[in-house]
């Protein structure tokens, strides 16, 4: 390519970028000035503009942060499929990548593979034939054989298809497994091959963890609505950062809120060990207050409640709180778009 295609290149792609740059710069109050070309949409810029238009992007790029990537791209909807590619060429196309680089790429790579796989992907079919397939528009054709240096990212995601709860997951380690294999081949991260196999793992990972957050939120509201229903009325929840006595109400609807916080972005460490704590509490509240419902009980119904309340106002006292070492940079569980998973 000869330098003026180059620049002409490099003109539209940042042309492209530049919307969704802009946004970005906007949502988490970045303070840049604007490029004035760029804002114009000048159609043939001088070199000088074609320049400034790098180093706009470039510096844009060392400000923005992982976790606001990610979570503007899975909220926004300025964002196509052409533009993500866009996105993803941007980052690959670096002569030299920081962490921060891989990081982004890593999400950038199955965010586009899921705005491109059909929405009823069986899991079984998300071979690395196939994600080579979808990414081929921004990798190219990938050798598919496979070094040993990946090989443990399939005994990882047994492992991960092995957990019954988020509790599970946390407790096994599985995501600072899988964090430190990809830490660990360095450049070679962005050998294709490893990109196509990370990107399956990524994206499989990201569905075990949305079945294991819906079978825990249902198992909560669950359970909330049986002890509604045996006279609970508050629980003992500071083992879950909540209130001594919470109303079980409140509780309810904070969890359907999780639905919702969970899909825009599941990466805030703090919000998981809540909810992995609080189906701790609501489980033990089940388990004191069983008698309640158990029939051949020969209290009377405002013995029964009163006895289900005290009960309540007695659970899951915070020293007794399983602990589990959620990091604050543990971004991993964000790395794909929130409707990927079943």
């Amino acid at each position: 390519m000869n330098d003026l295609s180059e620049l002409a290149a490099s003109w539209r792609e940042a042309r492209q970028l530049y919307p969704l740059y802009a946004a970005l710069a906007r949502e988490f109050v970045i303070d840049l000035p604007s490029c004035a070309d760029l804002e114009a949409n000048v159609e043939a810029p001088p070199r000088e503009s074609v320049e400034l238009a790098r180093q706009w992007l470039a510096d844009l790029d060392e400000r923005i942060l992982v976790h606001q990537l990610r979570q503007f791209l899975q909220t926004t909807t300025l964002a196509s499929d052409d533009d993500l590619r866009a996105l993803l060429m941007h980052h690959l196309h670096k002569p030299t990548h920081s962490t921060a680089d891989r990081d982004k790429t890593d999400f950038l790579l199955v965010q586009f593979f899921s705005h491109c796989a059909p929405s009823r992907l069986e899991d079984a079919d998300v071979d690395l034939a196939y994600v080579a397939q979808m990414l081929e528009p921004a990798l190219g054709s990938v050798d598919l054989n496979v070094p040993d240096w990946l090989a443990p990212l399939d005994e990882i995601m047994e492992q991960a298809n092995r957990c019954q709860s988020l509790k599970d997951m946390l407790a096994s380690q599985i995501l600072e497994k899988g964090r430190k294999l990809k830490t660990s081949v360095g450049d070679n991260y962005f050998v294709p091959t490893a990109m196509v196999a990370f990107t399956r793992f990524s994206f499989l990972m990201r569905r075990v963890f949305f079945r294991l957050m819906h079978q825990d939120l249902n198992a909560i509201l669950d359970g909330l609505r049986e002890l509604g229903a045996r006279g609970v009325a508050t629980l003992d929840c500071r083992r879950a950062q909540f209130s001594a006595e919470e109303p079980v109400a409140r509780l309810r609807m904070i969890c359907q809120s999780w639905k919702v916080m969970f899909h825009a972005e599941y990466s805030a460490g703090q919000p998981l060990r809540m909810l992995v704590d609080l189906r701790s509490v609501v489980e033990s509240g089940l388990a004191k207050t069983a008698g309640a419902a158990n029939p051949a009980s020969k209290s009377s119904p405002a013995e029964t409640r009163a006895q289900a309340a005290a009960a309540g106002a007695d659970l899951a006292a915070p020293q007794d709180a399983p602990e589990f070492e959620v990091s604050a940079d543990q971004q991993d569980w964000s790395e794909v778009k929130p409707d990927g998973g079943p």
